[in-house]
């Protein structure tokens, strides 16, 4: 059954088409091909004989590459097809797209082919909003075979040439007439180029966009799986494939390659999203977590900025390119509304020493990390009563929620009502306090600095005190969702709760009652724990943070679980999720309906989930860890795997540590 939406991706540009390759109007979904936040064609569709194709079926057979395969409409079922068409497509900085014509027939045809174009030059964000554009109407300029659209409003400029060697060009299509003999094929190419300035002199000619060939030394350069477990086979490679697909390398991130969140919204640099998918790939792909840290430190805030929520030594939320924060209409360049991606750049800096042993970026990133650090005690405690939480200082244009759930509604009481502002939410009083103990770690050994690790372990403890005695609701027996701006607890249940496992700030004798909630019917939809717990007037099964699942944030339950060793009900969750992949074209996205599993059968995708999606890709590569209980450590990888009923083999060979590659094996190894 062909994909009502076929996306492909390459880096900071990609493509969303309907099944039949074609781009035009679409009410939930941004059709088109983007760059840098900008849609450079809104409407690319393909006529034969001035009629639109039948589709036979699609495939994506890598992240970059589509194939469409197609025939000539027929007016009654029994008629055939005398003519099909297979439309292949290739993107990097734009677009190339090879059109093969068969003919099926016992005479020649005669044929013609069309493309009609457009290009609305909208910002990701405004075709996100469905709002108008302000700059000046779009100009068109024919050269020969090439056509160049280009918009500008003030400095600001976007241009997409068209090439189409042999066809015939009007200002919003371009046509191939031809004749194809009995059982052969007719062909040509089209080159769709890119560009954030003007266009080269006319006299030269458009470029295919530059196609690097990485994916196999990715996959190569990752440890091989073997398992007798066929759909988390198919998941590890998928997950692999994905992330590297999301990669992009941007001179606004110092020319590293890091991932963009999620296609199509989040095809951007976000803080959070970036380092805990880091985080998940750690074992797997090392090198991804050292640029993410290097890119974020560059763009560290120095300066406080109301406009983009920014103060000296915070980590950025959103990076983006395009119109709307070229002219500061949205503040996401960079924009550093998030609580949370500070002290999360902390606990990630720990976890790459731990797991590969460069001590060399550790100490490079030493001033950026106590910057961090200041922002934690400084400027992210707003009211000075040991707690991070948090108020947008720009609520014009600025997010409201700081923390990962970050729509408007995520953060209210069980019966809806709004929390007040300032938030201090649950998980970033987890986060803040292992970021200080990690810190404390780095500062002693690595750093040299006794007294810093002192004083952070010191500011740890006592969070971790406070903590358990503010937020703990021992009528209810899990933690507050949050403080409120009155220092009200937020009695919401919420899969937060996972998250504070994940840090360890929870007391060992509470984490069995925690099992019991997260793996319970409130939270446990059969697939996943939920975004908010059942039987409050909060939950809504498709609310976007009130009542969904995310795989990564089960993930981060489960690993929570395992490390208070609670195993079975960690496995619960990631044998769940992991099963869910099956029905998703092996692909995780952003987040699942939180319908209960005996109701739905099959997992329920959220309505406008991103996929492929950073954290959700990287889903799978935390959930082997967890099953298998990897930990680094610098007298060896430490192994404890619980695998599973049903699966007998699980290992991984050729797993990155401290320099080293080598191996975790459970159950039988294959000779």
């Amino acid at each position: 059954m062909p994909r009502s939406e076929v996306s492909i991706l390459q880096g900071d540009t990609f493509v969303v088409s309907d099944e039949h390759g074609d781009v035009g109007a679409s009410r939930l979904q941004p059709l088109g091909l983007f760059h840098r936040d900008m849609r450079h064609l809104s409407r690319w569709q393909l006529r034969l004989n001035g009629r639109p194709l039948d589709v036979l079926s699609t495939s994506t057979p890598e992240y970059d590459e589509a194939a469409f395969f197609l025939v000539e409409s027929v007016d009654t079922p029994d008629d055939t097809p005398p003519m099909s068409l297979l439309r292949r497509r290739e993107v990097a900085t734009g677009m190339v797209e090879e059109l093969s014509v068969h003919n099926h027939a016992f005479v020649p045809l005669s044929f013609e082919l069309s493309v009609l174009f457009d290009a609305d030059f909208a910002d990701i964000l405004q075709a996100k909003a469905r709002r108008a554009r302000r700059g000046t109407t779009v100009r068109r300029r024919r050269e020969g075979e090439r056509i160049t659209l280009s918009y500008q409003r003030d400095h600001f400029q976007r241009e997409t040439q068209i090439e189409a060697e042999g066809a015939y060009l009007t200002e919003q299509s371009l046509t191939f007439r031809g004749e194809v003999g009995p059982g052969q094929a007719w062909s040509a190419r089209i080159v769709v180029s890119v560009s954030a300035g003007p266009s080269p002199a006319p006299a030269s000619r458009a470029r295919a966009p530059q196609m690097p060939a990485t994916l196999n030394k990715w996959l190569a350069d990752a440890p091989r799986l073997e398992t007798d477990w066929y759909d988390l086979r198919r998941l590890y490679h998928r997950s692999l494939v994905d992330l590297a697909g999301l990669r992009f390398y941007s001179p606004a991130c110092a020319g590293a390659s890091v991932l963009a969140a999620g296609l199509p919204w989040f095809m951007a640099l976000l803080g959070r999203d970036s380092l805990i998918t880091s985080y998940q790939a750690l074992p797997f792909v090392p090198e991804l977590a050292r640029t993410t840290l290097c890119a974020l430190a560059s763009h560290q805030a120095t300066t406080w900025d109301d406009f983009r929520d920014a103060e000296p030594g915070k980590i950025l939320h959103e990076l983006r390119q395009g119109e709307l924060v070229t002219f500061r209409e949205q503040p996401h360049s960079p924009y550093y509304g998030s609580a949370d991606s500070t002290p999360l750049f902390l606990i990630l800096l720990d976890e790459y020493e731990r797991w590969t042993g460069d001590t060399d970026t550790v100490r490079a990133l030493e001033p950026a990390a106590r910057a961090a650090l200041e922002w934690l005690d400084r400027y992210g405690d707003l009211d000075h009563d040991g707690y991070l939480e948090y108020a947008s200082r720009n609520p014009a244009t600025g997010l409201e929620n700081h923390c990962w759930k970050d729509s408007r509604n995520s953060i209210s009481h069980p019966d809806g009502r709004l929390a007040s502002l300032p938030r201090a939410t649950c998980e970033l009083q987890g986060y803040a306090y292992d970021a200080r103990r990690r810190s404390a770690r780095l500062a002693r050994e690595i750093w040299r600095d006794d007294e810093l690790a002192g004083r952070l372990e010191a500011a740890a403890e006592a969070l971790r005190t406070k903590f358990n005695t503010d937020f703990w609701l021992p009528d209810e027996g899990f933690y507050a969702l949050a403080l409120d701006g009155e220092k009200r607890p937020v009695r919401t249940l919420a899969s937060n709760i996972g998250h504070l496992l994940w840090s360890g700030i929870v007391p060992p004798e509470r984490a069995a009652g925690f099992g019991a909630l997260l793996c319970g019917d409130r939270m446990f939809s059969g697939w996943g724990v939920r975004t908010v717990a059942t039987g409050q007037l909060l939950y809504n099964p498709i609310g976007y943070h009130t009542g969904t699942v995310w795989p990564h944030d089960t993930a981060i339950a489960a690993a929570g679980l395992a490390r208070y060793g609670r195993r079975e009900e960690a496995n619960r969750l990631a044998v769940a999720m992991l099963e869910a992949g099956r029905y998703v074209d092996y692909r995780l996205p952003e987040a699942l309906a939180g319908y209960p599993r005996a109701a739905t059968l099959v997992p329920v995708r959220y309505p406008t989930a991103c996929s492929p999606q950073a954290w959700a890709s990287g889903t799978p590569l935390h959930l082997l860890r967890v099953l298998l209980g990897l930990e680094p450590g610098r007298d060896g990888l430490r192994l404890d795997p619980h695998l599973p009923g049903g699966h007998d083999q699980l290992a991984l060979y050729g797993l990155h540590h401290r320099g080293t590659r080598t191996h975790a094996v459970a159950g039988d190894e294959w000779v």
